[in-house]
């Protein structure tokens, strides 16, 4: 572990440390505050939410009072931070000696991480633009009026789970195995591992098409497509599926269909890692032009 508490201890890796630290924290004091509404609805005391929401408070001083000394607060921190600790700056760029290993900045490790199993185009390109299309979306797409105002997990179980796995599993997990856990020449290493420079990996990596036994890239080209598509085709099968419920017919089939296909990309990511884990799979789909 000695290791590890060597790599927490940078002056540039504290902040994400501390990130982590407040991030569980924070959803910590939503989940208490969220299950205690939840028993209040759940006992059919809805109106004391409401009027808890309807209590007002002036701007002036309440809240700039606050704001004002938080502002104090937080400058006294960094203060004695920029004090404390030494600025992580390195020597010159030398294109002769990089370093190893070569990270980005702390906010694109997710990004980093992901070009571990995917292409760059994936990793680089249209999960980041799916992100920002998602995150535009979602207001057209959840118009559901409950938790607006008060915290609550009864009430919207599918959006919130959906934004704690994407944000917590897929963006600051993926940030925190870069940062703490990915070493020289992005070798993953133990938390109680070494970095050694010098580590090498045997990797056998193959096509899911080579666990079949296909060799023409035909074949190849065109089972990889119907794996992909078949895939996105399960948004398709829900929905006919469960057409007569009341969350389909309150979305109907065009946010439906934007909804599920942005959370099949979503989940894409997990399956592919799980497959580089577990088998050792590389792409799922194989083509001239791009792979998958």
């Amino acid at each position: 572990m000695e290791n590890l508490i060597l790599i927490l201890s940078k002056p540039d890796n504290l902040p994400i440390a501390m990130m982590v630290v407040l991030l569980g924290y924070y959803t910590l004091l939503w989940w208490r505050q969220a299950r205690k509404n939840d028993g209040i609805i759940s006992d059919g005391r809805y109106s004391e939410l409401q009027d808890e929401n309807n209590d007002r408070i002036f701007v002036w001083p309440y809240l700039v009072r606050i704001e004002f000394l938080a502002a104090i607060l937080v400058l006294l921190i960094l203060t004695v931070w920029s004090v404390a600790l030494d600025a992580p700056l390195e020597h010159p760029a030398n294109p002769s000696k990089t370093p190893n290993p070569s990270k980005a900045p702390w906010y694109f490790l997710g990004l980093q991480e992901m070009l571990v199993y995917f292409d760059p185009w994936i990793a680089g390109v249209i999960f980041p633009t799916l992100i920002i299309v998602g995150l535009m979306a979602i207001p057209y797409i959840d118009k559901n009026p409950k938790g607006n105002g008060y915290y609550t997990w009864m009430e919207r179980k599918f959006a919130l789970s959906t934004f704690l796995f994407g944000f917590f599993v897929l963006w600051v997990a993926l940030i925190f195995v870069g940062t703490f856990l990915r070493g020289p020449g992005w070798n993953f290493f133990a938390p109680w591992e070494a970095w050694d420079p010098h580590k090498v990996v045997a990797m056998v990596n193959v096509d899911l098409h080579q666990y079949f036994g296909i060799r023409s890239s035909v074949v190849a080209f065109l089972f990889g497509g119907f794996i992909v598509t078949a895939y996105f085709c399960l948004g398709i099968v829900y929905y006919y599926w469960k057409k007569n419920t009341d969350f389909i017919k309150t979305m109907g089939a065009a946010r439906f269909g934007v909804m599920a296909f942005l959370f099949l990309c979503m989940m894409g990511l997990p399956i592919k890692m799980l497959l580089r884990w577990a088998f050792n799979i590389k792409y799922v789909w194989v083509t001239p032009w791009f792979n998958i």
